[in-house]
């Protein structure tokens, strides 16, 4: 599995994350859970992908940009998701807070795929991105392990 599929199957379990989560109501147990969940998936994703991926595309002239931009924007998830942690559950800005950050994560997910996966494509050998997609893998079982 080369990084692009590795990074997607994981863009997957956000989206569904995030649309189970828009369907919940007030201060639900199951709203409380899949909130658990969709911040560590996202803090140990960005974690991940900013050591196995954004690194290395860092390092290219052709992806820097982009890389940098990608980064900035995980930065701006996560100052939201603190936000949207401070805000109880029950609360209507709450949902107001998620739609907010379903939109922010939906927009990251949607650009990473659509744009820096095919400048990546470009820049990197094939070799690399298997060797990507290896260490990306074993960097999210170490995180998964940690929590």
């Amino acid at each position: 599995m080369n990084v692009f599929e590795a990074l997607r199957q994981d863009h997957e379990v956000q989206r569904d994350l995030l649309d189970r989560l828009e369907d919940t109501q007030g201060a639900e147990e199951l709203r409380k859970q899949n909130y658990a969940m969709l911040k560590d998936e996202l803090s140990q994703h960005a974690a991940a992908e900013e050591k196995c991926f954004y690194a290395q595309l860092m390092s290219v002239d052709l992806t820097q940009e982009k890389a940098r931009h990608s980064v900035a924007e995980h930065k701006d998830m996560d100052d939201l998701v603190e936000e949207l942690s401070d805000i109880e559950y029950s609360s209507p800005q709450w949902l107001q807070k998620f739609k907010e950050l379903k939109h922010m994560v939906t927009h990251h997910l949607d650009e990473e795929e659509q744009e820096v996966f095919q400048m990546a494509g470009k820049a990197l050998t094939d070799k690399q991105k298997e060797d990507l997609g290896k260490q990306y893998r074993n960097e999210m079982e170490r995180h998964r392990k940690a929590s």
